[in-house]
């Protein structure tokens, strides 16, 4: 064995899902490690390649991909189902104990395999093939996409025509990055990035996405062709979402968050759903109460308008364009409604949750994709008078080291 060869035992699990064993000259993190294995290593600084499994851990399962040890998505496969749970579960409890929150949280609630219905994908050149996939982890090497146990089998089946679709617009010397949505009415497909002079391909590009029976393809932000409108569900309101906007990436994992916050707001009449996106949450809420949803983004918003404009029964339903990391609804503005739901990006809410506690605000739906920030935020309304009524992990990121959270307050 060479000096960056090292046989190890892996006593616990990081934050991000990595093995941790004690080396030489202190702890050695290593991907695809789990407490009990004992492995022969190559190590680079603080980090190890496994090189050999020597005794595998009684946690370990076989991958259900052979990708699986390459793409940088699913880093977690080898975890039996047990341990994976319970890590998931972890990360939430430990990161509300780092804030000094200490409440029982409930069970993960699981997703399973093949329902993630949005995937943002890599194509690039090599030689004379096309590449479509993801990268591998921490490396710009990427993966052609051949199975993937996470991806709705709509995506992976047409991985074929989106290799014949990307292939004359991928740059000389770059890479095409294409957005996926599988929806009712088929795929929704995203392009950014093109070749320069793209536009001269547009219509054979048309005929092409025709051919292949996508709902619609959309080219740096414009509507290419729209064969049919690529509408989500949000309780009784369909949305077309924005090409390439964000979208919860599981639909069943959307349903188990919406039905969360509803049962956090409770019977309240007036409530605000703030960084409402398109709408997932505020069309849920709206045949209960009267709501009014803020989002920063432009075409979002649009989209949300628009979808509001079918008659379809809804309390009154009013909406405002406003950054809220710059400018958070203020307490005095936040008097005005009984229930509030927040879902903001991985930062997370620190200045509006500073707002609303200071506010009158009965009940609160904290929903987060990240457990660190949202105890933060949480630790701030703690310390504003409000009580944490429940806290549930929701996995709608299978086999990631990510967790999404919804947590329930009440003044």
């Amino acid at each position: 064995m060479t000096d960056a060869t090292l046989d190890i035992t892996i006593s616990s699990l990081g934050h991000l899902g990595d093995g941790i064993a004690e080396g030489p000259d202190g702890p050695l993190f290593v991907t695809g490690g789990l407490p009990g294995d004992h492995l022969r290593v190559s190590r680079q600084g603080n980090r190890a390649t496994i090189l050999e499994i020597l005794t595998p851990s009684a946690h370990r399962r076989a991958a259900n991909s052979d990708q699986n040890h390459h793409c940088g998505g699913c880093s977690l496969q080898h975890m039996d189902e047990a341990t994976y749970l319970a890590f998931k579960h972890d990360q939430v409890v430990r990161a509300l104990a780092d804030r000094g929150i200490e409440v029982p949280v409930d069970p993960i609630l699981p997703t399973r395999p093949g329902s993630r219905r949005r995937a943002v994908l890599t194509a690039l050149r090599a030689g004379h093939k096309v590449l479509l996939g993801y990268h591998e982890k921490g490396s710009h090497r990427l993966v052609d996409l051949v199975e993937c146990p996470v991806l709705d089998p709509a995506i992976l089946a047409a991985v074929p025509g989106l290799k014949k679709l990307a292939e004359p617009l991928i740059p000389r010397k770059g890479e095409l990055r294409l957005t996926v949505l599988a929806t009712a009415a088929g795929l929704d497909v995203a392009i950014n990035d093109p070749v320069t002079g793209y536009e001269k391909k547009l219509i054979a590009l048309s005929r092409l996405a025709a051919d292949l029976d996508l709902a619609r393809l959309a080219i740096k932000g414009e509507v290419v062709i729209e064969i049919r409108p690529p509408a989500l569900g949000f309780g009784r309101i369909a949305v077309v979402p924005p090409p390439g906007g964000f979208t919860q990436a599981s639909a069943a994992a959307e349903e188990d968050l919406a039905r969360l916050t509803l049962e956090a707001l409770g019977p309240s009449k007036k409530a605000a759903d703030l960084f409402a996106g398109i709408g997932t949450f505020t069309f849920r809420m709206a045949p209960l109460m009267s709501v009014h949803a803020v989002e920063a983004d432009a075409a979002a918003l649009a989209a949300l308008d628009k979808a509001s404009r079918v008659p379809s029964g809804l309390k009154k339903l009013t909406f405002e364009r406003r950054d809220l990391f710059r400018r958070p609804l203020m307490a005095a503005e936040l008097n005005a409604f009984d229930a509030v739901a927040f879902d903001p990006p991985r930062a997370g809410a620190q200045a509006q949750a500073e707002q609303l506690a200071l506010s009158r605000v009965k009940r609160i739906a904290a929903i987060s994709c990240n457990p660190a920030t949202l105890a933060r935020d949480l630790r701030i309304l703690l310390d504003g008078g409000y009580k944490l009524i429940r806290v549930t992990p929701v996995d709608q990121f299978l086999y990631s080291p990510h967790v999404e959270v919804v947590a329930a307050l009440e003044r």
